[in-house]
C-alpha cells in the first residue's frame, strides 16, 4: 500500500523552541483545530508487564500537570497493576492529518486522592456508575453479567452523589524524553528528540 503525501509542515529548530511540554501544547492545539481527529488526546501507553513482555492500549491524556501527562483508569485493572510493579512508561500520540507523532517515555508516579477525586467529579453519573460496575481486566461470564452489575450500583447510588472507588485513580508519567516527528516528503522526515538534563531541556535532530 502506498503511503499518502506528506503535508507541507515542517518541524524545525528555531520554531520549535527549547521547552517541549510547550510545543506538545501547540500540536494538541493545532491537531484540535486543524485535523479531523476526533479524540486529540488519545494515545498507546506501553507498559511492561510482570513476565517482561510488552503491553499497549489506547488511552486519553486528561491533562499536562506540573509537566507530568496524567491518565485516568481502575487502578486494580491490568494497565494499572503493571504501573504499580513497574512504574515505567511511554506513550505515542499520532494525527494522521498533520502527519505528526509525539513519544513520551518516563517515570510513572499515581495521581493524589485529592486530585483523582476533583477529576472523578467531574465524570457523566454513567461513567462513574461504571467505575464501580467494571472489575477491570477480569473474566465475565457474558454481558449480562455487567449490566447487572451496572444496575445494581445505579440502585445503590440512586438519589447520592457517586463516589470514587478506592481501586480507581490517575497516574502521572514524568517524561524523560520526548520526541517529536513531523512527516516530510519523500519520507525525509523532521525528527527533534528532547531530553531531560536535570530541570533543563537537551534538544538534538535525529535522522528520519
Amino acid at each position: 500500500m502506498l503511503r499518502r503525501q506528506a503535508t507541507a509542515h515542517t518541524l524545525l529548530e528555531e520554531s520549535a523552541g527549547d521547552d517541549p511540554l510547550a510545543l506538545f501544547q501547540t500540536w494538541v492545539a493545532e491537531a484540535r483545530e486543524g485535523s479531523k481527529e476526533e479524540e486529540p488526546t488519545a494515545c498507546s501507553l506501553a507498559t511492561v508487564r510482570e513476565d517482561g513482555g510488552p503491553a499497549v492500549r489506547m488511552v486519553l491524556l486528561k491533562a499536562l500537570e506540573d509537566g507530568a501527562f496524567v491518565f485516568y483508569t481502575p487502578i486494580s485493572g491490568r494497565k494499572g497493576k503493571e504501573l504499580s510493579l513497574r512504574p515505567q512508561a511511554a506513550m505515542c500520540f499520532y494525527w494522521n492529518d498533520l502527519h505528526r507523532q509525539v513519544r513520551v517515555e518516563g517515570d510513572v508516579t499515581v495521581v493524589s486522592g485529592p486530585i483523582a477525586d476533583k477529576y472523578f467529579a467531574t465524570r457523566p453519573r454513567e461513567s462513574q456508575i461504571g467505575a464501580w460496575a467494571s472489575p477491570q481486566s477480569e473474566v465475565l461470564t457474558d454481558r449480562s453479567a455487567l449490566d447487572e452489575r451496572i444496575k445494581q450500583w445505579t440502585k445503590k447510588f440512586e438519589g447520592s452523589d457517586v463516589p470514587r472507588p478506592d481501586a480507581w485513580g490517575g497516574f502521572a508519567l514524568h517524561p524523560k524524553s520526548i520526541e517529536f516527528w513531523q512527516g516530510r516528503a519523500s519520507r525525509l522526515h523532521d525528527r527533534l528528540l528532547y531530553e531531560r538534563n536535570g530541570d533543563a531541556w537537551t534538544r538534538m535532530r535525529l535522522a528520519p
